[in-house]
């Protein structure tokens, strides 16, 4: 959400930060209305003090015994209470249209963060590792002899539908081996508290962590009402909404291993094969709640937590910033770190990193109180992904085939699966 005294304050500024996500200027329409609003609450404020002074003079009226001034002014009483809760409730009209309008509005880019179109024009910043040099010609993840019997699309088809899988043996056990191994080092290591969160929540988390209005369609809700969270972000940044926190206690950092659900809205034909897209995983997320000045070193943190799970298990990847015009609606700033998938010969997604300033605190009014007992001011908020398990699952899972169909697991996970580090190429781990 926006602020609207700075798109008062400075509408060019704010346009000019639209345009560099290739939106138009906003801030005429916005202002227009945010007048039409403030000219409608002054009209009431002034009718209302008008209904007061005729009320006091009804009194006056009544005690000199002028009934026919009495009357008149008991009428002119009725009428402007009337007036009064009619420009008030268009008052309030026009402030949900107002709100309304600034809610569909994306973030602003940091400063920083490079101009382009699209994923062309993201900036690679970091590379770790070397991709593995195959004496065979690498396979996709559901391609791999241990693999393809415990990766089953066709019962999970016949369950729910495309776009999902079952998981058996070995292979579950992998995966959920890799969500133990990661809540285990953000707890243990980078200092994250471990959260168990729900995935139905109501209509006010989804707008407070900018799901609603604009994402509704990414989505699903139950019959009842509930949302089925697409991350547990939604969950743990709407923790702290509607409170005022004392500085002393930020930074909050927290994590949760999920759940998630996506419509996958707009992705038709992409990535129909494996497991890399679907409409129900399992992600270990991470979130901050933190003072504005701490923000950017945050997120430079929360990117170091997500990069070391990769180094531990030995994943290739590279670090990206995104371009403003391939970043999030809530992003201010976000970094994708991209797994090495030699079945596809490139570098894929498996997490964002992102801060959102104070765009979510708005929506959801968590602030926190200065040490020095200044005004409440907004916190910061950062969520990233550390990491998507599926995604984590597919780069372990290619990178270390053989070419005899087994797959050699990370040392990382050996404690996880009692002790083992090898997929065999008949589905069991040894």
């Amino acid at each position: 959400m926006h602020d609207i005294r700075a798109i008062r304050e400075n509408p060019a500024a704010f346009d000019a930060a639209l345009a560099r996500r290739g939106d138009a200027p906003m801030s005429p329409s916005i202002l227009a209305l945010d007048a039409e609003r403030r000219a409608k609450i002054q009209a009431a404020e002034e009718a209302q003090a008008e209904q007061k002074k005729a009320a006091k003079d009804v009194g006056a009226a009544k005690a000199k015994g002028d009934e026919a001034e009495f009357e008149r002014l008991r009428a002119l009483v009725g009428d402007k209470k009337a007036e009064v809760a009619a420009m008030q409730a268009e008052a309030k009209e026009l402030d949900a249209k107002l709100t309304d309008m600034l809610a569909r509005i994306p973030n602003l880019p940091a400063d920083d963060v490079p101009d382009g179109a699209d994923e062309a024009d993201n900036a690679e910043i970091k590379r770790w590792g070397t991709p593995r040099v195959f004496d065979f010609t690498p396979k996709e993840h559901y391609e791999i002899a241990g693999v393809a019997a415990a990766m089953d699309f066709d019962t999970a088809a016949k369950l729910s539908g495309a776009r999902f899988v079952v998981l058996k043996g070995a292979v579950a056990r992998i995966h959920r081996a890799l969500a133990q191994f990661m809540i285990d080092t953000h707890v243990d290591e980078n200092g994250l508290q471990e959260v168990n969160s729900p995935v139905l929540v109501r209509d006010e988390a989804m707008y407070g962590t900018d799901k609603l209005p604009k994402f509704g369609d990414d989505s699903y809700q139950t019959t009842n009402g509930w949302w089925l969270i697409p991350t547990s972000e939604v969950t743990l940044t709407y923790s702290v909404a509607g409170d005022v926190l004392d500085e002393k206690d930020l930074p909050i950092r927290m994590t949760s291993h999920t759940l998630c659900f996506r419509s996958e809205a707009g992705s038709a034909g992409r990535d129909t094969s494996g497991m890399l897209r679907q409409h129900q995983f399992e992600k270990v997320e991470m979130v901050s709640i933190t003072h504005p000045d701490e923000s950017d070193t945050e997120q430079q943190r929360m990117l170091g937590c997500a990069e070391g799970i990769l180094e531990k298990l030995g994943v290739p990847y590279r670090t990206v910033v995104l371009c403003t015009g391939d970043m999030g609606f809530g992003a201010r700033r976000t970094f994708d770190i991209e797994a090495w998938l030699p079945g596809q010969n490139t570098y894929r997604e498996i997490s964002s990193v992102s801060t959102t300033g104070d765009f979510q605190a708005r929506r959801m009014n968590a602030r926190f109180r200065p040490a020095d007992g200044g005004k409440p001011e907004f916190v910061h908020s950062l969520n990233g992904s550390g990491l998507a398990v599926g995604r984590a699952l597919i780069a372990v899972l290619e990178n270390g085939q053989n070419a005899d169909g087994s797959v050699s697991l990370p040392d990382a996970l050996a404690p996880y699966l009692g002790g083992k580090t090898l997929l065999t190429a008949d589905g069991n781990l040894a």
